[in-house]
Order: structure tokens, then sequence, then C-alpha cells
């Protein structure tokens, strides 16, 4: 069995990801790239990964010919320059989202994976969820009929997060909320609109430019009547965290759960007529039935090493990271990123979630995030593919 030697590059929330590789039957050696010195130690003493393997520099990995993978979860400005720097060296690339901070950026890794010949994976965890398995399934099976509308949201507090992210203009990281939909639509998004709501403070203008508390945006897509309506926050609104979706469909839909305590609401159609006591209303609209459902866990898709990292995280109550405090280990979907990456090298073959896929899933909340920007002008967004 070929075994892939692997770097992660950023191991504050990237320990999550040391943990996986390091178990994973198709990675041979580990090696981390972290300027925090406690954190390189914390991965030598917890992971047994040698101090060899430990570096401060990304470079220092890309110089070593044995290292076939790097995966980086790092601030968003680098994603894009680590990205290519890592197809340029040689090397299969793996990206935490966003994939960059603007079309050209987006462009720009598209040429460097075409030219370097090796695997980009975009690390989206939202269509490895268990929420999104489940109605992917369901959808496949035939189950919810044809589907008429699509809506998402992420719901995120950022006060107190590291300075990079001050400001940063709710939709220019849009994939926590679109991607599931994108995905399930199974069509590429070609033009989207959008507006503006509230005010953040000033001093959280001065970064980025963008003065919106929220952002909501729809979405058109290529030879389709759906269409999808998103939404994001990051400062002044009190609510709490969700990553979530709705998909309303002819013969079932389903609506995300309000609280985390809750499970979510799938609705049934029935044959049957809503009936009433009153003679000439015996047959006015069909009956929906409601149910709350308990989504089933999907670690049976992978391998019995890193199956049970569904649920056992690096990050728990007792060892807290923010994006665990406020995601919840985001449904469970980190082994499904890495068994996906892994494999897609180990079979030669693009990754499920490639350069062209994060382009879009990207390239749709920059476009988006223009639109609000120019008041709710209708912004085309680019065929990455065709590029």
């Amino acid at each position: 069995m070929r075994k892939v030697n692997v770097a992660i590059v950023g191991i504050s929330f990237g320990l999550e990801f040391v943990a996986i590789y390091c178990r994973h039957p198709q990675v041979g050696n580990v090696y981390v790239v972290d300027w925090n010195e406690k954190l390189l130690k914390v991965a030598q003493e917890r992971y047994g990964i040698p101090k060899e393997r430990c570096f401060a520099d990304i470079q220092n990995v890309l110089d070593i010919p044995e290292v076939d993978a790097v995966h980086i979860v790092t601030p968003p400005a680098t994603h894009a320059p680590y990205s290519i720097r890592v197809l340029q060296a040689g090397k299969h690339c793996g990206c935490t989202i966003p994939m960059g901070m603007s079309l050209q950026e987006l462009r720009d890794v598209i040429a460097a994976r075409k030219k370097s010949g090796k695997n980009y994976m975009f690390m989206e965890t939202t269509v490895f969820q268990r929420e999104f398995l489940y109605i992917k399934e369901m959808y496949e099976k035939g189950e919810m009929g044809r589907i008429q509308y699509m809506s998402c949201a992420h719901y995120q507090d950022m006060e107190g997060w590291p300075d990079y992210w001050k400001g940063f203009p709710p939709l220019m990281h849009p994939t926590h909320a679109v991607a599931p939909c994108l995905m399930l639509a199974g069509r590429r998004p070609v033009s989207v609109y959008a507006k503006g709501s509230g005010r953040v403070r000033k001093e959280l203008e001065e970064q980025y430019g963008c003065p919106f508390a929220f952002e909501s945006a729809f979405i058109t897509l290529e030879n389709s009547d759906i269409v999808i309506e998103m939404e994001r926050f990051l400062y002044g609104v009190a609510r709490s965290y969700s990553e979530c979706f709705r998909v309303y469909g002819e013969e079932k839909s389903f609506e995300w759960q309000q609280l985390a305590s809750e499970n979510p609401v799938l609705y049934s159609r029935t044959d049957r007529f809503r009936k009433t006591d009153i003679p000439e209303r015996t047959a006015r609209g069909t009956e929906i039935q409601e149910e709350r459902v308990t989504i089933p866990d999907y670690a049976y898709l992978l391998p019995d090493e890193i199956a049970s990292f569904t649920y056992n995280t690096v990050y728990n109550n007792e060892n807290t990271h923010l994006s665990f405090t406020q995601g919840g280990g985001h449904g469970g979907s980190h082994p499904h990123l890495v068994h996906e990456f892994i494999s897609s090298i180990v079979e030669e073959r693009p990754a499920s979630l490639d350069d062209i896929t994060g382009a879009y899933w990207t390239g749709t909340g920059i476009c988006a995030h223009q639109s609000a920007m120019e008041g709710g002008k209708v912004i085309e967004i680019p065929a990455f593919e065709k590029e």
C-alpha cells in the first residue's frame, strides 16, 4: 500500500488534523510547521512527531523531496500564496477555506495547479458533515423530489478572534454557508446580487472597508430554475453560532434547527388532503407531516483507524479552541476531508473538491460582497474552468 508523507502548516486549529493524519493507514511520515514553538512541542509530545520533522517555516518542508503533500491551515491572506508555493514545489496541496482573497488569487491558484500537474483540494467541511451527507443520500434516492429552493447561512460572532479577522466582510468567506447548496444543486453559479444590512463599529471598517453587519445574497445557477439565498454576519449581531442550510423539495423539505440542543426538522408531503370539520373546506391543501430527525453518523464510510474522529476530536471542553467552542467540530467532517485528500493522491485522481470547485464556491462570495458594496448590482461569476 502506498504511503503519503504529509506536512500540516499551521497547527493551532490544524492540530486537529495532525491527529487524524497520524492514524490514517495510507499516511507515512507526518511533518508540522508553525512559528509557535509551544505548539510544535505539543505535536512532538502528544503525537510522537520527531523534532527533525517540526519546522517554523513552510519552505523547510517544501525543500524536502520526501514530502508528498501539504495541508495549509493558516490565516486567510496566506492561503493563495502558500497554495501556489506548494504546487510550484511539486507537491499536492490541501487548503482550508477561503481559497483566496480575490478573483485573481483564485485564478492564480488554478494556473499553478494546472502547471504543476498535482492535486489541489479545497478543504470545506460542510459537504462532509453528517447533516449534508444525510440530505444528499435522501435526495439521491429520489425521496425529496424536485428541489424548489435552498437557503443557507453562517452566523458567527468573531469578537476576540485574531486581528486579521477584524472587520472581515461577511460574504468574502462564504463557503460554510453556500457549499452544501451548490454541491446539492450540481450546477455552477453564474451570477449573484447582494445587499448589506446594518452597520458595524467604525473601527471594524478600517481593515477591509466593509461597513455592513449582515450581507445577504441571491445566487442564480446555470440552466436551473433553482435560486439559492445566502446570508452571513461576523460582528454586531446577537445570535449564536450556526452553519445551516434549508432545502425545500416537492416531497420532502429539511430545515436546520435553530438551537444546537435541538434536532433538525424534516417535512414530508403525504397523499392525503387536510381535512376540516367545515364541509366546504374538506380538501384544501395536502397534509404535511413534521418530525424532528436524529442525524446518523457516517463513520462507516471511513477506514477503521480514523472513524472515531467523527466524534472524538483533539479539541473538547477541557482543551478548547474557538473554532470548536463555536462550531462544535464541524459535524464530524474532518476525517472525511483527510481521507478524501489522501485517497485522491493514492488513486491518482482529482479530489472531489478541486480547485475549480473551490474557486466557484469562494468566488460566489467575493462577487456577492462586491454586489453589496455596489448597492445590489448583479455581478457575473467567472467561468473558472474555461479561463
